[in-house]
């Protein structure tokens, strides 16, 4: 037999309250007193009630949806920081909207419009395709990660600490070369201090350094080419030289790291690697790599955590105005491994 749909008149007369009041519970609670919460509480669960989400959405406007732009899900520190998102559902019982941008501009605007006509309430950018003077114009609760923010609020690592952790790692295990592999970065980017914290501790201790900075591609594929021609380019100008390897993230160490196992058979004693983020692939590589950790559940918890502070003051009925905008900023943690010693 079909199973009776249980309404809110049901729920009135079951606890004795209006239909009113049993309406006010599911979309202004904080107006009942926390005892006449419990009682309506008690009774959808005496009673099995299920709720009907769109019709909510469509009574309130308030979908319970966060919407997500990434720029892409092959960078292991993005496909990590989404996992660590879609967790936070059992603290704060938001669902998600998921796009991936791939650098592509307009169609990010489109994902955008997208998003907003599903009445999200609130935005994660990671991707750093569109300006944050643009993204805030959509006038809605939002929060950047790890990208330009001066117009919204964001959450960041230090970067500029992170690079001088692994520049001090290289340089105590006695290298004679420090080299930095990275893309060209702004400096309006977060991970830009990266660039510039390994240069600056070079610089100050006196220690020979050289940047690779190029377009290493966006498929592994393309970036196992790339790090294999600098390879080469590494063993031609540093021959008989202890070198020490820091590279933008963990996915390029990685296949960094494939390149001289394929080429020697191990990682030789004149080679020392580490990598940037913690995320999972830097400890299940073939030879655990050295990392500069993020704190990636950190990083999400903060996120969500400020985006929620700002949708639940749109709810209230005379909100706050923010005039100033919150940067929080997490600190690293070196963590090595078998590619540097300890």
């Amino acid at each position: 037999m079909t199973k009776k749909k249980v309404t809110f008149a049901d729920i009135a007369a079951y606890t004795h309250f209006s239909k009113t009041t049993i309406s006010r519970y599911f979309n202004n609670p904080e107006s009942l007193t926390v005892e006449n919460q419990d009682i309506i509480a008690k009774a959808l669960v005496e009673l099995d009630y299920q709720e009907n989400k769109l019709a909510k959405v469509l009574a309130n406007g308030k979908s319970e949806f966060i919407g997500i732009i990434i720029p892409n899900l092959y960078l292991h520190y993005y496909s990590e920081l989404l996992n660590q998102i879609l967790l936070s559902y059992e603290k704060y019982g938001y669902k998600f909207l998921v796009f991936v941008g791939n650098d592509h501009e307009d169609v990010e605007r489109q994902y955008i419009q997208e998003l907003l006509a599903y009445k999200i309430e609130g935005l994660i950018v990671l991707s750093h395709t569109i300006s944050s003077k643009e993204l805030a114009s959509h006038n809605i609760p939002l929060v950047a990660i790890e990208r330009e923010d001066q117009y919204i609020p964001s959450v960041t690592t230090d970067n500029y600490l992170g690079a001088t952790q692994a520049a001090s790692v290289l340089h105590k295990s006695g290298c004679d070369i420090l080299i930095h592999i990275n893309v060209p970065v702004s400096e309006k980017i977060p991970s830009y201090n990266r660039i510039k914290g390994f240069v600056d501790i070079c610089t100050e201790r006196h220690l020979p350094y050289e940047l690779f900075l190029e377009e290493l591609g966006n498929t592994y594929e393309e970036n196992f080419r790339t790090l294999g021609d600098i390879l080469d380019r590494i063993e031609k100008k540093y021959p008989q030289r202890k070198k020490g390897i820091f590279l933008a993230n963990d996915t390029y160490a990685n296949i960094f790291l494939n390149h001289i196992i394929r080429r020697y058979g191990k990682l030789p004693e004149d080679y020392k690697i580490i990598g940037f983020d913690n995320s999972p692939i830097s400890k299940e590589a073939i030879i655990p790599i050295s990392t500069i950790g993020q704190q990636i559940d950190k990083i999400a918890l903060t996120a969500m955590g400020l985006l929620v502070d700002q949708m639940n003051e749109r709810k209230k009925r005379r909100p706050k105005i923010e005039t100033q905008i919150i940067h929080k900023q997490i600190t690293p943690v070196l963590i090595q491994r078998e590619t540097t010693d300890a």
